[in-house]
This record gives C-alpha cells, structure tokens and sequence, in this order.
C-alpha cells in the first residue's frame, strides 16, 4: 500500500508552492552557479550536490593530508561572494559539501559569516559516518531529509550535511515547510522524484543530451523546481537563462543512474513506474502521479578504499599496418618486462582505430593503442612499465610517440556498497544553537522487491523498414552505480515505443553493445515514460575510481548504442536532430 499524500496535512500558509533551486551537480561544477541562481529570480532554498562515489574516496584522500579538511573547499569560496546575497533575500541553502566533516564545514561557515559580518544561522546533519572496516578508506551511510528538515525548522539559514541521497536535498526542505510526517510516501516520493531531477545540475536545462542540436545549450541554466503540497512539482528553470526544460530533457534524467521502477531511499521508496510527465508551458514540465511507498529496512553504506597502482602508457600508430604495429609493441614490451624480471598483477591492452585510410591530416591517419597496468605493489608499474615504455622509443614501430611521458603510476581506488539496519545509524541534527536532535527512523519498513513486469504495447504491424542509427528515433543516457552502469532509453510517440518495447530486448541489447555480451543485462519497462531501462551488472570492474574501462563512469554508454544501426519501421520519422 501507499501512504498518504502530502494533502493530508495541510500547512496553511506554508500551503504554497516552494521554490528550490539547484547550483552545483558535483565537486567541481560551475562556480558562478550559486550567484546566477540567487540573482537570478525566486528562491525559497537553493541547494549543492558536490558528492559522488569517486569524491568520497578524493576528500578520504585530502583528509589523510588534513584531518581538518574532508569537506568540500569550493563551496566555502563560492559562499564568500554570495552569503549577502542569500540573506538578502531570504533564500536558505542545502549542500552535502560538508562531505567527511561537516561539522568542520559549518564551523568554517560561521567563521566566514563573521569575519562578513553575514548574520546567518548554521546547522550541519551528522550520522553517516560509519566504523571504516580494515582496508578501507571512508565508510558512509546515506541518510535521508530527516536531519537536514529538523535543522531547517529550527531556524537554520545554512544547513550542512555530509553523506546524504542526493534527493535528500529537496525533500528535507519540502517536508519541513508542508509538514510532511514520515508516512506520507506519495508526497515525500514526489519530492524525490523531483530531487532526482535536479540533482545533477544542468543535465536536467539541455545539458548532456540526446537531442542537444534542437536548442541552444552552450550555457543551459541550472535547474529549479516548485514543489507543491502533495509532492507534485514542476521543474523549470529562470527566465532568461541557456538551455532548455521539456519532455526529453527531464525524462533523461529520471532515467540517469537508476535501476527497476522501484526508487528505494531511505525516506520513502519512490515507484518511477507511476512517474507523469506534461508539458506545462514554456520551459516547464509538470511532474505528477508519483506514488511512494515505506522505504526498504537497511540503509546503503558507500565504502571506499585503495586498490593498488595503476599506470597508462597510450601509443600512437600512423599510417600503414595498424595491426601489425600494434602486436610489435606488445611483444617489445611483454619482452621488457620479462626482462626486468617485474611483471604487473593485470596488464591490458585497447586498440582504437580512429585512423582513416588516405587520410588529409596526421592526426586523422592515427590510431591509439592504450596499455593499463595494475598491481598491490607501486614499483610493479612504475619504473618498470614506464622504463620500458621509453627504452622502446628508438627501436620499434616505424613513427613511434607516445600521447605523454610514461609517469610513475598513481594509486587507484574501489567503491563497494553495503547495507546495515536503518536503526544502527544514527541521525543527528546538530542545530543553530548546538543543541544535538536525533532524528527518528522512517519505519515501519517495506522489503524491496521488483515490481511485476507490466503489459508491453501492441507492437507494430510488420512493414517495411530501414536501416539507421537507432539514435534516429531514440534518446538516451547513460551513467554508473558502483560496478554497474545503466542505460535508459526513451522515445517520444506512441507508435515509436510500440516498436521500441518489442524491438530492443536484452538480447538485442547485447547484440548491440558486445561488451556487455557476458554480463547480466537487466531490462526494466517503464510504460509511462515510454522507456526501457537497462542495468549492466559489472561493467565497470570496480567502479568509477578503479578506471577499469575507457570510459570509467559509463557516461557515453547509451550514445555508443545510439549509433548502432538498426532496423526501423519506415513509418516512424527520424528526430529532427544535428544529421538531418
């Protein structure tokens, strides 16, 4: 069963709509964001995603140098020129900067404020931290909005908060200004829906999309959403910013980094499979429908550690004979290393073959041949790989270069995930006046299970068809949890997802993207976005900070199956996109 709406409660004036913005979708994004959201039109919070898997184990790393460190750096020089701003004109911000200490952030965002003479009230969310096991570097939990709403109803102008979901952001302010209780599912799973939209900044305004040649997109906006009080949003961004807000680009993201149609967090478990979208003017799309349901009883705990050493030596090959260059320079080396009596745990090598025949510049007549080894050991890919990569310069393939110097290898990371009971961790607000609120768990609980695969369309009558990309008739994206990726595909008629239902299977899928041909490949249907979203089970090795694959977060996953050719009913148009 699902709970109850967020119309249940009804909060009077905080009965209105509530205006969050989004300014930073990881550690490193656009800086002037934070002012271009306050200056840049209504504002009740703004919000900054700044973590990720592989920045977890980056702030591990920087505390090892600084145990007063951890937190996310940026975000204290963005608030430098913007803290006035905020408090002029009202608008509390939400980040998960804070990152390993967030305690640490917010006194150094007290320190800030006075040292402006901003009079802000700080709070920060602790609780995630975890004992790190043996090996490991960082071990945390996600929480969820329960923390960051206790600080924000205590008065707080600033919250902090270390390893939180990234929904977290939106629905601890929407539950603390409707008065949301913890079993009010549909109306906390709107808000997760609509925090998943936003939490990757300006991937949800025309950024990293499909059909990027429809819009203007050199700047796209960063993204907002009005949240009403039974969880429905519209996401949206200010007048007059780049980008664009519709169907397709919010679509991609609720397909981003996902898995079944069941969204499990740790405040609500979101059902995507309700999931409506509608166009609702201008840049504005309506999201509605969402039914939520209690969340799962363990929550996720994010563990990060040091697997070992890596290195990568690319070598570039011109002209003629390719193939032939590129098993000279791996007999050489493998001949070096048998040599030097050194020989790393994995070696792995990738011929790309973006050479063109008869080609009108050198660049365009090479290919690349990339080596990655990797060991426990430091010096086993060190001196070892890139001595031998060098000593081959003068004495191998004719035009021998390499991309850049061989360096002494760099140590690499893995993200794992575990589960724990969601009543071992324990969720503490640590509010303006230092007094500690323990923030009570979101039970009773739901074991998550997959929800019944649903009825496919009709499909198509059989007819005629053509070959062509299947990017042609079909947006997509793609992204990674951990060791797996996701791949989500959509289209935007009805007869388009009567083909595409049928059409693409998981055998199909594997056919067409090899790579994941000895992998578990998961199909989810998800009927009302016309969409199919497919999991990839240990694409990505060890996860992102391993770099187990040339493309390590498997960001360019769904435009590689995009450009496979395939066969299309001809009665379905192609998109109007960049190759028409």
């Amino acid at each position: 069963m699902t709970g109850r709406t967020g119309g249940a409660r009804q909060g009077g004036p905080a009965a209105r709509p509530l205006r969050i913005g989004n300014a930073s979708g990881f550690y490193g994004d656009r800086f002037d964001a934070v002012r271009e959201m306050l200056t840049g039109g209504p504002l009740d919070v703004l919000t900054g995603d700044y973590l990720a898997e592989l920045t977890m184990l980056i702030l591990g790393r920087g505390r090892l140098k600084d145990p007063k460190r951890g937190y996310a750096t940026t975000f204290l020089r963005q608030l430098e020129e913007s803290l006035g701003l905020a408090h002029e004109r009202g608008v509390k911000i939400v980040t998960n900067a804070g990152g390993l200490n967030p305690a640490g952030l917010a006194d150094a965002v007290r320190e800030l404020a006075d040292r402006t003479g901003v009079p802000v009230r700080v709070a920060h969310v602790e609780g995630d931290s975890r004992p790190v096991p043996e090996g490991c570097l960082t071990a945390n939990a996600y929480l969820g909005g329960g923390g960051i709403a206790a600080c924000l109803r205590a008065g707080a102008d600033i919250v902090v908060t270390g390893r939180v979901t990234d929904a977290a952001l939106v629905t601890g302010p929407a539950a603390a200004h409707f008065g949301w209780a913890a079993d009010d599912h549909d109306a906390l799973a709107g808000a997760v829906v609509a925090g998943h939209v936003l939490e990757c900044g300006t991937q949800a305004t025309g950024g990293n999309y499909a059909f990027f040649g429809r819009h203007d997109v050199r700047r796209p906006g960063f993204p907002l959403a009005e949240i009403h009080q039974d969880g429905s949003s519209v996401i949206t961004k200010h007048d007059g910013t780049g980008g664009v807000v519709d169907l397709g680009t919010v679509t991609a993201q609720l397909l981003y980094e996902t898995g079944g149609a069941r969204y499990a967090g740790p405040d609500v478990t979101a059902r995507l499979d309700t999931v409506r979208l509608t166009q609702d003017g201008p840049d504005r799309v309506r999201i509605s429908g969402v039914r939520g349901e209690a969340p799962p009883p363990t929550l996720k705990v994010g563990l990060n550690r040091l697997g070992g050493w890596r290195n990568e030596v690319v070598f570039v090959l011109t002209g003629l004979d390719i193939e032939a260059k590129a098993r000279l320079v791996r007999e050489q080396f493998a001949d070096a290393l048998d040599r030097a009596g050194t020989k790393p745990a994995e070696v792995r090598w990738e011929l790309a073959r973006t050479d063109r025949a008869d080609a009108d510049t050198e660049e365009t007549a090479g290919a690349l041949l990339r080596l990655v080894v990797r060991d426990p050991d430091a010096e086993a890919v060190g001196r070892a790989v890139s001595g031998a990569a060098v000593e081959l310069a003068l004495g191998s393939y004719p035009g021998f270069h390499v991309t850049a110097p061989p360096g002494k290898g760099a140590p690499y990371g893995v993200f794992e995930a575990a589960y724990v009971p969601a009543g071992e961790v324990g969720h503490v607000a640590v509010l303006p006046d230092g007094s500690r609120e323990a923030v009570p768990t979101a039970g009773p609980y739901r074991e998550l299970v997959a929800v019944p695969e649903p009825d496919l369309p009709e499909p198509l009558p059989a007819g005629p068809t053509r070959t062509a990309p299947l990017g042609y008739v079909a947006g997509a994206r793609s992204g990674d949890k951990g060791g797996d990726a996701n791949v989500g595909v959509w289209v935007r008629t009805d007869d388009a997802w009567r083909w595409l239902a049928h059409d693409l299977t998981v055998a199909r899928f594997r056919e067409l993207l090899p790579e994941t041909a000895g992998l578990t490949v998961v199909r989810h249907v998800l009927p009302h976005l016309r969409a199919l979203n497919f999991v990839v089970h240990g694409l990505l090795g060890e996860g992102v900070a391993s770099q187990a694959r040339f493309d390590p977060q498997a960001k360019a996953v769904g435009e590689w199956l995009r450009s496979r050719h395939v066969a299309v009913p001809v009665q379905l148009p192609d998109e109007p996109e960049v190759h028409a």
